[in-house]
C-alpha cells in the first residue's frame, strides 16, 4: 500500500499579409506611389480594414473618401494573430487536433532558476525539520513525555510549517517573473464537472486509473521478486502507533495526509517542475521525468514503482485540466483514504503492521 506524503504578456503581433498580381514594381506611377495606403493607415481612414477584405470592399471604400485608387491590379489584404496561429487556432476556432495533454506551458524561467527552485525546497524542507527539532525542547516539549495526541498534534504544526517555508520558497523565486501566464499555479473551482477540463471529473478519473496502475505494478512485483519488501523505512509505518488511536490523531494525520502533503507535493512536483519541464521537453516526457523525482523524494526505495506510476496518474491528470486542484484531490482521497481504511481495521482488532507487509 502506497502512501505519499511529504519528504522533504507575451505582447500579440498582427503580420500583414499581402498579395498583388501584378506585382507592386509593375504598378509604380512617375511622382509618388500609388500604393502606400495599402501598406499603412491613410491619414482620412479613422479604422483599419477588417481581416480578408477583398479588392472590391477596399477600392469602394477608398472611393468613397477620395483616395486615389490603382487602376489595375488584384490585391488582398488579410489580418490575423500570430499567436492564435501559434496555438493551432485561426479567428478563436481550434484545429481540432489540439490535444490538451499534449500541450506545453508557457514558461517564463530558464533551467538555472528551475535548478534554484527545486534545490531550494528540499533545502528548505530539511532545514526546517531540522531546526524545529532543535527548537522543541526549548518551547517545553518533551517528545519522549507526550501521549499520542501531543505526537499528532507537533506532527500536524510541524508539517503546515514546512508546508508553508517550501511553498514561500517556490513562490518567491518565481514571483519575479510576473506576471505569470493563467495556467501556471492555477488553483480554480468553476466547471468542476466540464468535459475536457473539470477538476473534479479528471480527478475521479485520475484515482481510478491510479488505483488500477498501482494494483497492477504491486502484482507485478509480487510475481517477479517472488516476497514483498521490507517498509520498516517506510513513512506509514512510522504513523502507526498514531492511527486509530484517537479522533484527535486521526483528525491531524488526515489533516497532514490528505491535505498538507498533497498541496505541497503537487504544488512542487506538477505545478513547478513538471509544468517548467515542458519548455524543453514534451509534455508525457517531463510527466515521466517529474514522476521519477516524485517517488525518489520520498526516500523509500521499495515503493519506486509504485510511487512512479502514482505520480505519473498525477501528472497526466494535471495535463489533462491544467488545474492544480485536479492531483491535490486525486492525491488527498489517495492519503486520506489510506489511513481511514488502516483506522477502520485497527479498530476492528487486525493487526495493521501485518496488513502493510503482506499487501
Amino acid at each position: 500500500m502506497v502512501l505519499a506524503i511529504a519528504s522533504p504578456s507575451l505582447v500579440q503581433s498582427s503580420l500583414l499579409s499581402f498579395s498583388s498580381f501584378p506585382r507592386l514594381s509593375a504598378l509604380q506611377t512617375p511622382g509618388k506611389k500609388k500604393h502606400d495606403f495599402l501598406l499603412k493607415r491613410h491619414p482620412t481612414f479613422p479604422h483599419r480594414f477588417p481581416p480578408c477584405r477583398s479588392n472590391e470592399e477596399v477600392l469602394r471604400v477608398q472611393n468613397l473618401k477620395g483616395i486615389p485608387v490603382p487602376q489595375r491590379g488584384h490585391h488582398s489584404i488579410c489580418f490575423y494573430n500570430a499567436k492564435e496561429e501559434s496555438e493551432g487556432k485561426f479567428q478563436g476556432k481550434e484545429t481540432g487536433l489540439d490535444w490538451r495533454i499534449l500541450k506545453r506551458w508557457d514558461v517564463p524561467w530558464k533551467w538555472q532558476t528551475v535548478i534554484l527552485t527545486m534545490t531550494a525546497c528540499g533545502l528548505s524542507f530539511i532545514l526546517t525539520g531540522l531546526v524545529e527539532a532543535a527548537l522543541t525542547p526549548y518551547l517545553g516539549f518533551r517528545i519522549g513525555e507526550m501521549n499520542l495526541d501531543e505526537k499528532a498534534e507537533v506532527l500536524f504544526v510541524d508539517q503546515a510549517v514546512a508546508t508553508a517555508v517550501v511553498l514561500g520558497v517556490v513562490y518567491g523565486l518565481t514571483n519575479t517573473f510576473q506576471p505569470l501566464p493563467d495556467d501556471l499555479f492555477r488553483y480554480e473551482s468553476k466547471e468542476p464537472f466540464n468535459l475536457q477540463k473539470g477538476w473534479l471529473l479528471w480527478a475521479g478519473v485520475g484515482l481510478v486509473g491510479a488505483f488500477t496502475a498501482v494494483a497492477l505494478t504491486g502484482a507485478a512485483m509480487a510475481l517477479f521478486s517472488g516476497e514483498n519488501p521490507q517498509r520498516e523505512t517506510d513513512a506509514l509505518v512510522r504513523l502507526l502507533p498514531l492511527i486509530g488511536s484517537s479522533n484527535i490523531s486521526t483528525a491531524c494525520l488526515v489533516g497532514i495526509t490528505g491535505v498538507l502533503a498533497p498541496l505541497l507535493e503537487e504544488t512542487v512536483f506538477r505545478g513547478f517542475l513538471m509544468a517548467s519541464l515542458t519548455k524543453w521537453f514534451p509534455t508525457p516526457v517531463s510527466i515521466l521525468i517529474s514522476a521519477a523525482v516524485f517517488a525518489l523524494a520520498h526516500l523509500t526505495p521499495g515503493e519506486f514503482p509504485q510511487l512512479f506510476v502514482l505520480g505519473t496518474a498525477l501528472g497526466f491528470s494535471y495535463a489533462q485540466t491544467r488545474n492544480l486542484l485536479t492531483p491535490i484531490t486525486i492525491h488527498a482521497f489517495w492519503n486520506s483514504g489510506v489511513i481511514l481504511v488502516l483506522t477502520f481495521l485497527q479498530l476492528q482488532g487486525y493487526d495493521i503492521r501485518e496488513l502493510l507487509q503482506a499487501s
